[in-house]
């Protein structure tokens, strides 16, 4: 019902107003400062209160089915120093108040980092799933092990939280890749060759590294990440294609792989736990493999989506994207047009132009699933 900020002395107040007693879960976070707080599944009908004390910023959405994440950006170490739940008396509206105090980084290394309500752990428990839309039925041969289809999974950048880049008159990234994404599984299950999963069916965040793991669990043999950038330029406009390399490209290949990267750090997801991922060599026989399995696949998309829609110059790039370190599942990262380009967002909120470009890839796909027909025939 409500999210505001108050000032008390050194200490910054954050209170968000509800209509049911919330359990919850409040952690810290540095490079950059941040306080998270999640709590169940809720619908926001707050207006925003404007940030003050140590607070930049902050952002909301659903982290995953069942659990909405605020994402809280500090200027500088905080700790939290009370956290509580106030009813009404009428028991009607509850108030979580969470205070953060200023601290050294010294002090803030060895704080608690992580407090939660006596009842969050239920929500906790609560089994975790990537939310896909399933395949329809009869797509699996006589062997149940074997799938009679290949699997692709399309991946809708961005979500929840994170709403990716916003154009001028507005249009959510976040959208925009949900949108097309349903439009290319709808395209490619019609010509009935395919099975098809979306790492995501509506508007919630899931981090990088769990994306293509979507793929590998389900033994995919494609991974498609949508996209849509912005940038400082407005003139610039049209799609490109993206894979995976140990160097980039060019500058601004570079440039939006680590603003992409830092999709999970928006969000507030932990990345602790994932040096042993991120530290994975590109080296290994079998990603340079799947890389090369990539590149031709991206430059069939090349070819096709010329056909449909505008392309920038040098469409096929290069960049060390997260979500595209998939060893074993080609890959690639589709940049659908500029949200800063006033055509390109009116183009990339039309349903006539997600026909287009999922009759493109569909054609692309068909046309790698032929080429692997022909080497495994070779």
């Amino acid at each position: 019902m409500d999210l505001r900020f108050g000032q008390h002395g050194e200490m910054t107040r954050f209170v968000v107003e509800m209509t049911r007693k919330p359990a919850y879960q409040i952690f810290t976070l540095n490079n950059p400062y941040r306080v998270v707080i999640d709590m169940p599944e809720m619908e926001w009908g707050a207006a925003n209160g404007k940030a003050t004390g140590v607070v930049k910023g902050f952002r909301h959405g659903l982290f995953r089915p069942g659990v909405t994440r605020i994402v809280v950006d500090a200027s500088k170490p905080v700790n939290i120093e009370k956290h509580f739940v106030l009813g009404s008396s009428d028991n009607k509206t509850y108030r979580l108040v969470v205070d953060l105090k200023p601290i050294s980084a010294s002090q803030f290394a060895s704080s608690t980092r992580k407090v939660e309500s006596a009842d969050w752990k239920n929500v906790a428990q609560e089994e975790t799933k990537t939310v896909v839309i399933p395949a329809p039925d009869g797509q699996q041969s006589a062997d149940a092990t074997r799938p009679a289809k290949p699997m692709i999974v399309l991946d809708a950048g961005h979500g929840g939280p994170d709403p990716g880049a916003i154009g001028g008159a507005g249009t959510r990234e976040k959208n925009v890749t949900l949108a097309v994404a349903k439009a290319v599984q709808k395209q490619l299950l019609a010509t009935g060759r395919y099975r098809v999963k979306l790492t995501r069916d509506r508007d919630f965040y899931i981090p990088l590294r769990k994306r293509y793991r979507v793929a590998e669990d389900n033994n995919a043999e494609l991974f498609v990440s949508l996209h849509a950038d912005k940038i400082e330029r407005s003139s610039v406009r049209g799609a490109s294609v993206y894979t995976l390399s140990e160097r980039s490209s060019d500058k601004e290949a570079a440039k939006l792989a680590a603003k992409e990267n830092k999709s999970d750090i928006i969000v507030g997801v932990d990345l602790s736990g994932y040096d042993e991922v991120v530290a994975r060599t590109l080296l290994d026989f079998e990603q340079r493999a799947t890389m090369e399995m990539s590149w031709h696949f991206a430059e069939m998309l090349v070819g096709e989506m010329g056909k449909e829609i505008k392309l920038l110059r040098n469409t096929h790039r290069f960049a060390g994207f997260a979500v595209l370190k998939s060893p074993t599942v080609p890959s690639v990262l589709i940049e659908l047009g500029y949200l800063s380009n006033r055509q390109d967002e009116k183009l990339l909120k039309s349903p006539a132009q997600h026909k287009k470009i999922a009759k493109s890839l569909q054609k692309a796909i068909d046309n790698y699933f032929e080429r692997q027909e022909r080497l495994s025939k070779s």
